[in-house]
């Protein structure tokens, strides 16, 4: 067994959690995996592995080496696609980190026409609300709302989503209708809270007169799929993207409020490390995007 075979059956060890399960995936005995751990442990004179009965974990050097040997692996399988199917041509995995419910929303459903126009491309969605960090978590692209302020990525703004205050028919039965954001400070409000206080909420008025004010009610979320939920179940009034609500405010489960009240928009970027800007897989994504996401999104 070559090195290259040798990194990636390390690899699929730390991914299988075992060395039964990655020799069964590899079609080998475990001895022969277990002697090829050893082997790579005696070479860079470090453990790699810790071993017990509860299963595998690496080292600090196995950590180091095992991020390096993802790159390497990456690099090397998309070398073979860029010579089987030429540098141009968009071949291999395309990570992509993007919050659940606009993944679900505006990205897997224009999957299909990206995948069919690119016949050499697969695609692995890394669903999370937290920003991550592309590079450690081998990300190609992220897609990511409101402004950024990392640097050292590239960003490029697929779209503005504007920003819409709603509640569900029956809260605002229940509670009547605000006709000013002053008004809010009677209302149960559902607000986003990130683990660094509350977000606030901004309005401006006809006038270009702005008012900013912090939301007060029983239920906060870091999520805005739970606050869409809250609103839904009656909860109060909350304010987030409208491409969140878009399907909530057709079918009239949701209803805007305060819509003299300019609430401003949120952008939606892609964003990616400088050097990817080369890599065809994440320059036909962003461009796909760009051509179409900005007209899918509710106004």
């Amino acid at each position: 067994m070559d090195r290259l075979d040798a990194i990636r059956l390390f690899l699929r060890v730390v991914e299988c959690g075992s060395f039964s399960a990655a020799a069964k995936e590899a079609g080998v005995g475990q001895s022969a995996v277990s002697k090829q751990i050893a082997a790579l442990e005696k070479q860079f004179n470090h453990p790699l592995l810790k071993r017990s009965s509860r299963g595998i974990a690496l080292t600090d050097a196995g950590r180091t080496f095992y991020d390096g040997a993802l790159r390497l692996r990456d690099e090397f399988d998309q070398l073979e696609l860029n010579v089987k199917y030429g540098a141009d041509e968009p071949a291999g995995t395309l990570r992509i980190s993007v919050a659940p419910v606009f993944g679900r929303f505006y990205i897997v459903p224009r999957l299909p026409a990206l995948l069919a126009r690119y016949p050499a491309l697969n695609v692995e969605l890394r669903v999370s609300e937290r920003h991550v960090d592309l590079i450690e978590e081998n990300i190609d692209v992220a897609i990511r709302h409101g402004e950024l302020q990392d640097s050292a990525l590239t960003q490029r703004k697929l779209a503005d989503s504007p920003l819409i205050t709603v509640a569900s028919p029956d809260y605002l039965a229940k509670y009547g209708v605000p006709a000013s954001p002053a008004e809010l400070s009677e209302h149960l409000c559902i607000a986003f809270n990130a683990g660094r206080g509350m977000h606030p909420w901004r309005f401006v008025d006809g006038h270009g007169k702005a008012f900013t004010l912090l939301p007060q009610g029983r239920f906060q979320s870091n999520d805005g799929e739970q606050q869409r939920a809250a609103a839904l179940a009656g909860l109060g009034i909350t304010q987030f993207p409208t491409w969140l609500a878009g399907p909530d405010l057709a079918s009239g489960a949701l209803v805007p409020v305060l819509r003299e009240f300019a609430v401003g928009s949120m952008p939606v970027s892609a964003v990616f490390a400088t050097k990817q800007m080369a890599n065809s897989k994440v320059r036909v994504f962003v461009e796909y995007l760009l051509g179409t996401l900005g007209e899918d999104l509710p106004k």
